[in-house]
């Protein structure tokens, strides 16, 4: 059984993995073919830095993922603090239920509903250029709140309640307790609402899509731009850049957990 089990593990990892590897080895080929591998070069990697709407795209896309993902991971968790001290288990349930919609709805339907919305506000407001960087950072910021609840919620509920009510005891206001007592105890749910949303905003084609402008174009939309030609092979590269940058920001912040919850342990030890 266990071996069956280890077989099963192994067969989703080499489904999951192996075309990020491939992509990443054949970034390396000299030739720029996907059918044999010629010889080391990094001559796409040179051809990528040197395109300059690609790393436009690929800035474009990272001040719109790190820009919604701080402000859904702060409206997130003041909302997850509202809805953990609310007393009504009905209106609780229903405010839950309405900030999930985001989540379960799919993209498509979500970026059709936020472009007509746009163009509403627009044609109040008699605006024809409203589509860019502000209409993108509504919708990625929409999308990203229900992740940071989901992440954050869980840090809330297991929270002792009596540390807050030693705080104020002792002087401290409810807002000095929140951020004295209540914040650092709930930080890993805020990192991982905050990586989630940044990966999601990063990734995310479909609703961009729709609420986009060409003035302001994003890594996805570059690339679904280049599959109406030859997809160059500067692309693959660039996706080895982007995969290996963001092992490299988990792996950082896995450790940064691991190593905050040792300092924690021995604290209460």
């Amino acid at each position: 059984m266990k071996f069956l089990s280890k077989c099963y593990i192994g067969l989703i990892f080499l489904l999951l993995y192996t075309p990020i590897i491939v992509l990443i080895v054949f970034s390396f080929n000299e030739s720029g073919s996907l059918a044999e591998f010629s010889g080391f070069s990094l001559m796409w990697y040179e051809e990528l830095f040197n395109d300059e709407e690609a790393l436009s795209s690929l800035m474009n896309s990272l001040i719109l993922a790190i820009s919604s993902s701080v402000i859904a991971t702060v409206i997130g968790t003041f909302g997850a603090l509202g809805l953990h001290r609310m007393k009504s288990k009905y209106v609780k349930g229903a405010v839950n239920a309405v900030t999930n919609i985001p989540m379960m709805n799919p993209d498509i339907v979500t970026g059709v509903s936020m472009m007509l919305l746009f163009v509403a506000v627009a044609a109040i407001i008699k605006s024809q250029s409203f589509f860019g960087f502000g209409t993108l950072l509504i919708a990625h910021v929409t999308f990203n709140l229900p992740y940071v609840l989901l992440s954050v919620m869980p840090r809330f509920k297991g929270l002792d309640k009596s540390l807050s009510e030693a705080a104020q005891d002792l002087g401290c206001t409810p807002a000095r307790a929140f951020f004295m007592v209540e914040l650092p105890e709930i930080i890993p749910g805020i990192i991982s609402g905050l990586m989630l949303g940044f990966t999601m905003s990063l990734d995310d084609f479909v609703i961009s899509h729709f609420v986009s402008s060409p003035d302001f174009q994003t890594l996805p939309l570059y690339v679904y731009n280049q599959t109406a030609h030859n997809v160059k092979f500067s692309m693959y590269a660039l996706s080895a850049l982007i995969v290996v940058i963001i092992l490299i920001i988990l792996l950082v912040v896995n450790f940064a957990g691991s190593v905050g919850q040792r300092k924690a342990s021995k604290k209460r030890g």
